[in-house]
């Protein structure tokens, strides 16, 4: 049986070849979709270079696609926490000691180095980027699909991964968040291993893992590459010795880098409580079930024809929807079911073996078939872009509204401790935290929709309280902002910030729900720096 790794005509070849047809895009339809639909009718070998007329179309393609992640400040928490680190970072801070989280390094250095370029008033440089990176993987897969099946199979790879990228709920789909910038890395793991480039693989699964610790398994479907294309013996030893060291010396340079024992804390031996099925089973079940229902109706121009052929048993479909590609999806749902959040962005892992997968059945079906899924998949990116323009903003608002307090209540060298789940206010206000720990779930093990179960002192990071008690006491902040907002981790349910605001801080306001404190030592010129000519910090509005 043939491989993944043979020659791709000798896998097209025995392949049904499929009709070609031209029909002209629809006149309604947005300007992705309609480029999309054109394109995908196009033959199978048209005149001209592939690469050249490829590459811009899907540059263009995911510019428009992403145009909506241009239209706010900040989309998640998880745009603020890194653009918070960004700054920390920028001004002295060090990795996985005065600068923490739960993520390898690679991002928060990029947000970082795109700050000290263009400023960190604005996220769109990092915006730029995901398009970038969307762009990369929709071309890497388009590559591993032309070689495999044919120049018209790299088209629909590399058209259809735009639109489906863009396939879930506004904050998870247009952030500049850590699944868009691994799919670049993924996807170039199963290029080289498809190449037989174990050394390149290797480094790729690396640059995957420290975007995001998930990123690695794709590893398992490189390893599955080898063992089915190179024979055994010194040739494999050999081919696995490259695979490993292009792994393994990145991710050993980099923990040298922030220190081997912070290094292996912060992505890998401190998440114990974080990573567990504990607290509102039921909530977090619901969560997964709706995230996986919205993903389907995104893919599912990709998953109707993959589901006709597996259950048509079309002619030659096992040499196209090879074992390879069936272990990376694999491999990608587990790293999806790791830590039993099901967070909207964790999908976005799951698809470039999909596209893959739907590409290859695609393949195998009438040219009708293929203009129909370029029609869905136009029509659900139309729908997600839309929900884009219109999603609800309650969250930003609150955020500017903690923010617009800490402004009020403090001079731009003064720090602020936002005890919530919300570290874009930190900057959005402008100012310091007081604390490396940026959320409070970091301290209480709060995340995922727990209901109080699993959350509290005890279940914090190792050794978090103790630091977090020194931070207070070597420096205590001039404003602290209870923004738990009636849930399981607020400061009447933890005793250290309980009493800690009890001795040193009185109540100042409340803003939309959240709770201001300033210290009772200050004095009253510095209760209230409205007046102040740098009140509102750098990105006030």
């Amino acid at each position: 049986m043939p491989t993944a790794a043979e020659p791709p005509r000798s896998v097209a070849s025995r392949a049904t070849p499929p009709t070609t047809g031209r029909v002209p895009g629809p006149r309604a339809r947005r300007q992705a979709g309609a480029v999309a639909h054109r394109l995908l009718s196009r033959p199978a070998a048209g005149p001209g270079p592939f690469w050249p007329r490829v590459l811009p179309v899907l540059l263009v393609l995911a510019a428009l696609t992403r145009l909506p992640s241009f239209l706010r400040p900040v989309w998640n928490p998880d745009e603020g926490f890194l653009a918070t680190q960004a700054r920390m970072l920028a001004d002295g801070g060090v990795l996985y000691d005065t600068v923490v989280d739960r993520k390898p390094p690679l991002l928060p250095w990029l947000y970082q180095g795109a700050f000290a370029v263009f400023g960190d008033e604005s996220l769109w440089p990092v915006r730029a980027a995901a398009v970038l990176a969307v762009a990369a993987t929709a071309a890497l897969l388009a590559a591993t699909a032309r070689r495999r099946w044919g120049d018209r199979a790299g088209w629909t790879a590399g058209v259809l991964l735009v639109p489906v990228s863009v396939g879930l709920n506004p904050e998870d789909a247009q952030a500049a968040n850590f699944e868009v910038f691994m799919l670049p890395f993924t996807a170039a793991a199963v290029w080289c291993a498809d190449r037989r480039r174990w050394g390149a693989a290797g480094l790729a699964v690396a640059g995957a893992f420290l975007v995001k610790q998930t990123g690695g398994a794709v590893l398992l479907p490189a390893a599955y590459l080898l063992w089915r294309s190179v024979p055994r013996g010194r040739e494999r030893r050999a081919a696995l010795a490259r695979l490993g060291t292009g792994f393994a010396l990145p991710v050993a340079g980099l923990a040298l880098a922030t220190g081997w024992s912070r290094f292996l804390f912060w992505t890998v031996t401190g998440s114990g409580s974080y990573a567990s099925f504990g607290g509102s089973e039921l909530h977090v079940l619901g969560r997964g079930l709706l995230n996986t229902a919205v993903l389907a109706a995104g893919c599912a121009g990709l998953l109707l024809p993959l589901a006709a052929v597996l259950r048509g048993r079309v002619p030659g479909r096992r040499r196209v929807l090879t074992a390879d590609l069936w272990v990376w999806l694999a491999a990608s749902a587990v790293a999806v079911l790791s830590g039993f959040h099901f967070f909207g962005h964790y999908y976005l892992q799951l698809l470039p073996p999909l596209v893959l997968l739907g590409t290859g059945a695609l393949h195998l079906l009438p040219a009708a078939r293929l203009r129909a899924a370029a029609l869905c998949c136009a029509l659900s990116c139309s729908v997600f872009l839309g929900w884009s323009a219109v999603a609800d903003g309650a969250g930003l608002d609150h955020a500017r509204r903690v923010a617009d307090a800490a402004r009020r209540h403090t001079a731009p060298d003064e720090e602020v401790l936002i005890w919530g789940m919300h570290p874009e206010s930190y900057w959005l206000a402008d100012r310091a935290p007081a604390s490396r720990y940026l959320t409070a779930g970091l301290l209480t093990n709060f995340s995922g929709g727990r209901e109080g179960h699993r959350v509290g002192e005890r279940y914090g990071v190792e050794g978090g309280w103790r630091t977090f008690r020194a931070e207070l006491a070597a420096d205590p902040p001039e404003v602290v902002i209870d923004d738990s907002r009636g849930k399981p981790y607020a400061p009447a349910r933890m005793p250290t910030l309980r009493a800690f605001l009890a001795a040193h801080y009185e109540r100042a306001e409340r803003v939309d729900g959240a709770v201001v404190y300033v210290r009772t030592d200050r004095t009253e010129d510095h209760r209230d720096h409205r007046d102040h000519p740098d009140h509102r910090g750098r990105t006030g509005r």
